[in-house]
């Protein structure tokens, strides 16, 4: 297959740009694999399609509010977090970032966040990225929540806000870490968790850190060779043994998909994934998931080839194409889709 298989038209209008009114609000488009047939639901109608021996993964990734805006010798700046050099050396002083102006941080620079708090660029990569060092006496994580934006994605043409805080992240969000939203998990409240139980899921949780590379438009058409970012995760040994002993393992967005199949394939609860799932692999990709809640992603990227891998392409491709036509609302602050 070729990376233009998974192109499709989007008119602009349908990307969504606010959440919806209430956060289980989402209209849900339900796949059934076995019929190849679809049907237009709502994200609160879920639980009808759970049942006793289901378990119900969850990614509890919490987004940092990574965006800090600055002062640099002749301007201003911005400087994006990616994920701390030494996650548990010094408070996680060290991070690797992007910046902007990049032409005007080169190594040496300081970037001034206010009076407390400020950063030295120590290290230039390869691939544009650098590496910070903060000073000053403040807790980093504090500092960070304090000055940071949410890091919304660039198809959200409108500054963060507030209310943004809450709503760009899962009400079961716990382990800090990610730079993007595990947007599947967006539409879950308690009252929803709680009736997913009362159908006879078990919900277990499992972490893993979302990078930006993950969400990266792809520029091959022979895709086979793509290489993902790594990116953390981590499985409890009781949510490990959940999903183990269940029937069927419902996954709740991408990340939970690579984190369970990652740790499948490894053999290892905890560690650093790139696992790149295709179509192109085969379906023998998927040895623990058995169905899967993912909101609808970007054209020509990992996440929609993954679907696609689940779904199987034309089936999944053709189902894209319904959306648009029923004028379903696209990507993180959209609608979703179950695939069964």
């Amino acid at each position: 297959m070729r990376l233009s298989d998974f192109a499709y038209h989007l008119p602009e209008e349908l990307i969504a740009q606010e959440p919806p009114a209430e956060r289980d609000g989402a209209r849900m488009l339900v796949l059934n694999r076995a019929s190849q047939s679809w049907e237009d639901r709502r994200f609160r109608d879920l639980p009808e399609y759970l049942k006793a021996g289901d378990c119900l993964v969850l990614n509890d990734s919490r987004v940092l509010p990574s965006r800090l805006f600055g002062q640099r010798e002749g301007g201003e700046c911005e400087v994006m977090l990616l994920e701390p050099v030494s996650p548990q050396a010094g408070g996680a002083r060290e991070w690797r970032a992007l910046v902007r102006p990049g032409r005007k941080l080169r190594t040496g620079a300081t970037v001034r966040f206010d009076d407390r708090f400020s950063a030295e660029i120590i290290e230039q990569g390869e691939r544009g990225e650098r590496t910070v060092r903060f000073v000053g006496d403040e807790d980093v994580y504090a500092a960070i929540e304090r000055l940071g934006h949410m890091p919304l994605p660039p198809y959200i043409k409108r500054q963060d806000r507030v209310e943004d805080r809450e709503r760009y992240q899962t009400v079961f969000a716990r382990e800090r870490g990610s730079v993007a939203a595990p947007t599947a998990g967006l539409h879950f409240t308690g009252e929803m968790l709680e009736r997913c139980e009362v159908a006879g899921a078990q919900v277990a949780r499992v972490t893993l850190h979302v990078g930006l590379g993950t969400f990266q438009p792809m520029d091959r058409e022979d895709f086979e060779n793509h290489q993902l970012h790594y990116e953390r995760y981590l499985i409890g040994e009781e949510a490990w043994r959940e999903i183990g002993a269940a029937k069927r393992v419902v996954a709740v967005g991408t990340t939970s998909v690579r984190t369970i199949e990652s740790a499948m394939l490894s053999g290892e609860r905890a560690g650093v994934t790139n696992l790149f799932i295709h179509p192109d692999a085969g379906g023998g990709q998927f040895r623990l998931v058995g169905a899967m809640l993912t909101n609808f992603h970007l054209p020509r990227t990992s996440l929609l080839l993954l679907v696609s891998a689940f779904a199987g392409p034309e089936f999944a491709m053709a189902a894209y194409r319904h959306a648009v036509e029923d004028r379903y609302r696209f990507f993180s602050y959209g609608d979703c889709m179950l695939i069964l």
